[in-house]
């Protein structure tokens, strides 16, 4: 049998396909529609909803990173939420200026009934597809969000606008996350426990084979970006057999400290865990207090403690465990 290999089609054909697909996928989720998931709510408000349920707490400006809207934009969809009594603000914890935001129970029972019209859609649609094509579905769409999200990340700020570039929690894979990192962990770790050259190599050489595992079912990576630096990581890997995950590389910068991002990120894995597992690990080490409090809040207690040298240098290691509510 002769293989004959098919022409590779031209980039511009490619274009216009995949912006056919994607008025279409606009048009058949709804979104041009006054409002979404029959919520009576603006597309953009149906998202904000979304995010907020999903990582309570939550910043308005945490919310315009990532749905993409301007600050006024954002302002003025949580002022119309507030009013509707489906969210509330609260003043941060961390810090007395910035104020976080929750789901009031009308929030949290409206953003249930998005949650099932959202699945019955996708459910609908998979039924009449066959098991190998939902797969390379979620891979394509997978890479093909990422590669947009990430062309967002890198555009240009505009002459003249005096505003720093905003921190924003975004998922998956960005080029140099990797090196960004390991440094974290290893300026960190240097200072609070004299981990050096072993313990670096060993976070770029476990999250470089992680991230090129990307994206697999039962795995998630969350990096907290500021252009295209990254400042914060946080990763879930598991075994989708046993039902056990295991919580990875999370550090935050020292800058971002008391911003509440490192709960975000917390917020967002321990969502991501409950839908997928039956239980969590960490690993981590004896006096670090405050990291210590953050995973007792989210319902991690100490399993076991011993003595150990998995870092390169000797630790009293500490094993946390956490069993979602059922």
């Amino acid at each position: 049998m002769d293989f004959i290999d098919t022409p590779v089609q031209s980039r511009d054909k490619t274009i216009l396909e995949l912006r056919d697909f994607s008025r279409k996928l606009v048009r058949e989720l709804g979104f041009m529609r006054n409002t979404l998931a029959d919520s009576g709510l603006a597309p953009s408000a149906v998202h904000a909803i979304i995010e907020i349920g999903a990582a309570p707490g939550i910043q308005a400006r945490d919310i315009a990173g990532i749905l993409r809207l301007d600050k006024s934009n954002t302002s003025r969809q949580i002022a119309r939420l507030e009013a509707a009594g489906l969210v509330t603000r609260q003043t941060s914890s961390e810090d007395a200026r910035s104020s976080e935001l929750y789901l009031t129970a009308a929030g949290q029972k409206l953003r249930r009934r998005i949650d099932k019209f959202a699945t019955d859609q996708v459910s609908d649609a998979l039924r009449r597809m066959v098991p190998e094509d939902q797969q390379t579905l979620v891979r394509s769409l997978a890479l093909y969000a990422d590669a947009l999200a990430h062309g967002h990340d890198r555009k240009p700020k505009k002459p003249g606008d005096a505003h720093p570039e905003s921190v924003c929690v975004v998922e998956g894979y960005r080029p140099g996350c990797i090196g960004d990192v390991a440094s974290l962990h290893a300026r960190y770790y240097a200072q609070h426990a004299g981990f050096g050259v072993f313990f670096e190599r060993k976070v770029a050489t476990g999250l470089a084979a992680f991230a090129e595992s990307l994206p697999a079912p039962g795995k998630a990576l969350w990096l907290v970006m500021k252009g295209e630096r990254t400042l914060g990581s946080l990763a879930i890997d598991g075994d989708l057999q046993t039902r056990v995950a295991h919580l990875r590389w999370f550090i935050v910068d020292d800058a971002l400290r008391g911003s509440g991002i490192g709960r975000q990120l917390m917020t967002r894995a321990m969502t991501f865990v409950d839908a997928h597992y039956d239980e969590t690990c960490l690993w981590t080490f004896k006096g670090l207090d405050a990291a210590r409090h953050l995973y007792e809040s989210f319902g991690f207690g100490l399993a076991d403690e011993a003595e150990g040298t998995q870092w390169g240098a000797t630790v009293t290691e500490q094993r946390f465990t956490r069993r979602p509510a059922r």
